[in-house]
């Protein structure tokens, strides 16, 4: 038996790779499509099979559901990309970032109707083409979280169900468990804002003695 040292294997475990997007292309001509999906996948994108008109691209953006739009400005057919980005983003929120030739005024006046998340001018590189898409990808993950924690925030204000009330000091059981006046709850729990004042049957409890002495001396004035 060998007495000596054991050697053991190290044992590496794999990190979780983070998911990347899917990108849908969106480029009428065949030889730019293919070299957009190329080097997208070589990124680590996932991508479907790209859309050469605005009809296959509302098909395949509805089928595929992605992430992001790569959109041509000038597709070939009656709708340009501008148009196309427009009805896709009327169906959900999805970024879409522009590929263009042209950097005229008006083309990209044109363009930001459609809010773009992102220009990319041909012809680009690669970097310059990775840094605008994890920008509009980090961009709408921004604005995604902060819509969610808005409508959160809304529907924590909004005062709904079953709350328990003292049927003797009308007094209201918060989540901690605590007996506070209605009206500090309602503030606490809404954005409702109080103004004070008093009914006319509360009036004439509290100042039912005044109420009397100004109806004798009222009489009394009348009288003489």
């Amino acid at each position: 038996r060998d007495g000596g040292a054991q050697f053991y294997r190290p044992v590496h475990f794999k990190e979780d790779q983070p998911v990347k997007a899917k990108i849908l292309v969106v480029e009428d001509e065949g030889l730019v499509a293919l070299d957009l999906t190329e080097r997208l996948r070589r990124f680590g994108y996932e991508v479907p099979a790209p859309a050469g008109s605005a009809e296959e691209a509302l098909a395949r953006e509805r089928d595929t559901m992605p992430d992001l739009i790569l959109m041509d400005i000038r597709i070939q057919g009656p709708l340009d990309g501008v148009d196309v980005a427009q009805v896709m983003r009327s169906r959900r929120d999805v970024p879409v970032v522009f590929l263009t030739a042209h950097s005229d005024a008006a083309t990209l006046e044109q363009a930001k109707t459609a809010g773009p998340y992102g220009y990319v001018l041909k012809p680009f590189r690669d970097r310059e083409l990775q840094i605008v898409i994890d920008m509009a990808l980090n961009k709408h993950r921004i604005e995604t979280n902060l819509a969610k924690l808005q409508r959160s925030v809304a529907e924590r204000r909004k005062l709904t169900g079953f709350l328990p009330i003292c049927a003797n000091c009308k007094k209201i059981r918060n989540d901690k468990e605590e007996w506070e006046a209605v009206e500090t709850y309602i503030q606490t729990h809404s954005d409702a804002e109080f103004t004070h004042g008093i009914c006319p049957d509360c009036s004439k409890k509290l100042y039912s003695e005044h109420f009397s002495r100004v109806g004798k001396a009222a009489k009394a004035s009348g009288g003489e």
